[in-house]
């Protein structure tokens, strides 16, 4: 088994191409491995894993979990909602009372960019970005590659536009970074708004109509707007974003080609993508989402194995 260049997992940009395709044909083989009638393995039975939350999460939290479960490692699990966070406690008084209590590893969500990089810094252990702000979702971008990578057997030359709220998803720039990586062309689309002025300066092209971007794409990947982290209107309705950007059948009908569809969830039907398209045999969310789940196990058994010989 090759092993991985970093000791935490905390932005893609980390990662060389040689990382990316160690977890793939790791997680391909835990792949394998959950889809049999006995789904746990010991490989972690010594490990334990904190989960630590400082924002709401449904499928990275529940995946996560399952990821380490599968692996057999020992898991706390971690909310700031109803912990001395609420208090005044920093970050890094936090994690090194977590820590006092010998845990090997640490799963972070926090909604300040850099938050991962900071307690990286700070505390002795190794660290997994599970989302951090407005900045990067690593574990999510490698689950869209392998994804993506499943359908259509490479990523080399592969047409992939990012669709909807550029500016404020973290998972639009893990994936530009990751598909760039590996070699696909990139394209983001969305209204003016909602697209960072400086986009192109990463390799992509940037495009305002939906029409244009899907007739150039073989994948669109269809993030939700997201209204949490939004301080000001970025467009005048919902329903005047659905018109312009929204994918239905219709628009998928008018291509004179299929093409694979993505979504990071949460969905928000009728918004960004309607429940047709979204359950249509061109949609792999639902392979997102298991795919998900080996992936981060790849992830979590790569670099634990770092940390016993550390």
């Amino acid at each position: 088994m090759n092993d991985l260049s970093v000791k935490h997992l905390l932005s893609i940009n980390d990662l060389n191409e040689s990382d990316i395709e160690t977890i793939f044909k790791t997680a391909d083989s835990f792949k394998e491995i959950i889809n049999r009638p006995i789904k746990k393995v010991p490989t972690l039975r010594d490990i334990t894993i904190a989960n630590l939350f400082f924002e709401n999460s449904t499928r990275t939290k529940l995946s996560f979990e399952l990821a380490e479960k599968r692996l057999s490692a020992d898991i706390l699990n971690f909310s700031a909602s109803s912990s001395s966070v609420k208090k005044g406690e920093t970050l890094v008084d936090t994690a090194n009372n977590i820590l006092s209590m010998k845990v090997d590893l640490i799963v972070m969500r926090h909604p300040n960019p850099g938050a991962a990089n900071y307690l990286a810094e700070n505390t002795n252990t190794c660290v997994i970005n599970a989302g951090d702000g407005t900045n990067e979702h690593p574990t999510q971008a490698l689950l869209d590659c392998y994804s993506i990578k499943e359908r259509h057997g490479s990523l080399k030359d592969l047409k992939v536009v990012i669709v909807g709220d550029i500016k404020h998803s973290r998972v639009a720039l893990s994936n530009i970074y990751a598909l760039k990586k590996l070699g696909a062309k990139v394209m983001v689309c969305g209204p003016t708004t909602l697209i960072p002025k400086f986009i192109h300066k990463l390799g992509v092209e940037v495009e305002h109509d939906l029409l244009k971007a899907l007739q150039w794409c073989d994948v669109a990947n269809m993030l939700r707007i997201q209204l949490e982290r939004q301080d000001i209107q970025y467009f005048p309705t919902i329903r005047e974003y659905v018109k312009q950007f929204g994918l239905n059948h219709e628009v998928i009908n008018s291509l004179n080609k299929k093409i694979t569809i993505l979504h990071p969830g949460p969905i928000n039907r009728g918004v960004e993508i309607t429940s047709e398209v979204a359950d249509s045999p061109n949609s792999i969310i639902l392979d997102q989402v298991e795919n998900g789940v080996a992936i981060r196990m790849a992830i979590i058994y790569l670099l634990a194995g770092k940390l016993n010989r550390a």
